[in-house]
């Protein structure tokens, strides 16, 4: 199957992602000189976009990796730990690494859980941004790009499992 079927419009290419990430990675080097974050990628949509960015980061980092769920919507702001931190983030900048940014309160109640660990911050860094669907008080301290509401899949994000392979960000032949 191709795996491009399905795929309405490239909204973002390859190059222009490459070629952000190389930009926001120098804002990052510069904002945490001397401070060695630990970058933490939210799995599963974020893998792809979190591999490219700490490559370009030049400055020292530590890594790790975390899965969280909300409770089916039915508890507003609670969510669980599919996957723990291995890292002790006390005291340490982190900088929690999206692939979007959407309704947000999945990554707002992640946020607030993290800081009760006592951290020195807690910055975001999303590769897409999706304003208009935003129902929590979260914002972007580092965003590649802004989208509309349309349905955004590759470059690691997906709809039902597929086309997180895609070197691309396109959108479904459907809006939200």
């Amino acid at each position: 199957m191709d795996k491009n079927v399905g795929i309405e419009k490239i909204l973002i290419t390859q190059e222009q992602i490459a070629a952000r990430i190389k930009e926001i990675a120098s804002q990052l080097d510069k904002d945490y000189a001397g401070k060695k974050p630990v970058c933490i990628c939210i799995l599963k949509g974020s893998f792809l976009f979190f591999a490219d960015l700490v490559r370009e980061m030049k400055i020292p980092l530590f890594v790790d990796f975390i899965s969280v769920t909300t409770d089916g919507g039915l508890v507003p702001g609670k969510i669980k730990f599919l996957k723990d931190l291995q890292s002790n983030i006390k005291g340490k900048h982190v900088l929690l690494i999206e692939d979007i940014l959407d309704s947000g309160s999945t990554l707002y109640a992640l946020k607030k859980q993290l800081e009760e660990r006592e951290p020195a911050s807690v910055k975001i860094v999303t590769l897409l941004d999706k304003k208009a669907r935003r129902d929590a008080p979260v914002t972007s301290d580092y965003t590649l790009f802004n989208v509309d509401d349309v349905f955004t899949v590759g470059y690691g994000l997906d709809y039902a499992g597929e086309y997180r392979n895609l070197p691309y960000i396109g959108c479904l032949g459907f809006t939200l």
